[in-house]
């Protein structure tokens, strides 16, 4: 019986651990569920899988939360909440979905904690790439990708030697507007944005796919991930998202991993690695399916690709005030607050403004990131 904490239980991704685990009672137990504001949601999950621990956004939803739940559960909030999911309770595995760089601190202590870590956390290694690494490296736990383009990456790697490998494609959809111009992009609004072709994920995220900063922060993790130099990280738009990403290696031979976009599938194998199980997802038919495109990425029409390769280049802090600046921006373009092409604007004067500090710590991460936001905050 393999035991599961979950951050971020409420949002796509843990909606959708969830129903994983459900599938397999037999195999799973969860210990405990970090959620945010939804508090509905959140009660229901409690109620239905028995964590022993569960945290909430504020003291406030946690006053209420205790109202709602089994007698007995142990309630938290707030960042300190976050960490007791992740690092206090018996959980081997800890499923880290939280959106955003207040991921990172409760992935630390979770490795620390000697657990497992499923990944679907992209800025915990954006950030702190360095330190998360040697973290898992030195406490010889696993960290097992959950996104669906990382997941295909180590399955496609399987039993191969990264040695081997001449260079790793990451495939995108294009996002929401990926057959606009980008004079057609100056008036978009947030509900256009939030229409994905092709996934059902949260907001941040499904802007972020809409601008291609959602590739880069990949690029910058599958970086971390597979110990690969930016060279050999390249992304092409794909936009039935049916082939998830392929390796070449240097014999080039290529292999790819493919299936339905459903998330269901990289969250159950990071869960059951190195098994295999049945799923509830549909089997993919090439037959019907007929056809599948591709395009070459166009840097000039994407540029938060650009910046995020260069940012990554650049490493240090650079990686963290690209990922703090963009969500800064997001945020405020779902506030009504700037247009959408600002948001790309932002990143790149909050990056030009900052002076890079190498192979940083937590507190200068910490300082990086909020020096970021607040510039980012500030530019109209």
């Amino acid at each position: 019986m393999k035991r599961i904490a979950i951050l971020g239980s409420t949002g796509s991704i843990g909606t959708q651990t969830l129903d994983v685990i459900s599938h397999h009672p037999e195999l799973f137990t969860v210990e405990g569920l970090a959620g945010g504001q939804n508090l509905s949601l959140l009660a229901e999950q409690v109620i239905r899988f028995q964590p022993k621990k569960v945290s909430v956004a504020t003291k406030t939803l946690a006053e209420e939360l205790k109202q709602l739940v089994p007698a007995g559960t142990e309630v938290f909030y707030g960042a300190e909440g976050l960490q007791e999911i992740a690092a206090g309770t018996d959980a081997d595995f800890v499923v880290t979905a939280v959106v955003g760089s207040q991921g990172l601190r409760p992935t630390l202590a979770a490795i620390e904690a000697g657990k497992d870590i499923g990944l679907a956390n992209k800025e915990t290694l954006v950030s702190a790439g360095h330190i998360v690494t040697e973290s898992i490296r030195r406490h010889g736990v696993k960290l097992l990708p959950i996104d669906s383009e990382h997941s295909a990456i180590f399955q496609c790697l399987n039993g191969e030697s990264i040695e081997d490998v001449h260079k790793i494609t990451l495939t995108a959809s294009g996002g929401s507007f990926r057959d606009r111009s980008r004079a057609e992009l100056r008036d978009v609004t947030v509900e256009q944005a939030l229409q994905h072709p092709n996934w059902s994920m949260g907001a941040k995220i499904t802007i972020d796919s809409a601008t291609m900063v959602n590739k880069g922060l990949e690029v910058i993790e599958a970086h971390w991930l597979f110990g690969l130099p930016y060279a050999q990280i390249d992304v092409i738009i794909h936009p039935e998202s049916i082939i998830h990403s392929y390796v070449e290696f240097r014999d080039h031979s290529i292999i790819a991993q493919l299936g339905n976009p459903d998330m269901r599938v990289p969250i159950q194998y990071a869960l059951t690695y190195p098994q295999r199980l049945p799923t509830p997802t549909r089997s993919l038919s090439l037959a019907q399916v007929a056809q599948l495109h591709f395009r070459e990425m166009d840097f000039e029409r994407f540029p938060c690709l650009q910046l995020a390769y260069d940012s990554g280049k650049a490493g240090g802090t650079a990686t963290t005030v690209f990922n703090a600046a963009n969500e800064t921006a997001v945020q405020r373009f779902l506030n009504g607050e700037i247009r959408f092409l600002q948001i790309e604007d932002i990143i790149k004067e909050v990056l030009e403004r900052h002076a890079v500090a190498s192979n940083p710590d937590i507190e200068q991460i910490t300082e990086a990131d909020a020096w970021a936001r607040h510039v980012a905050g500030s530019i109209n």
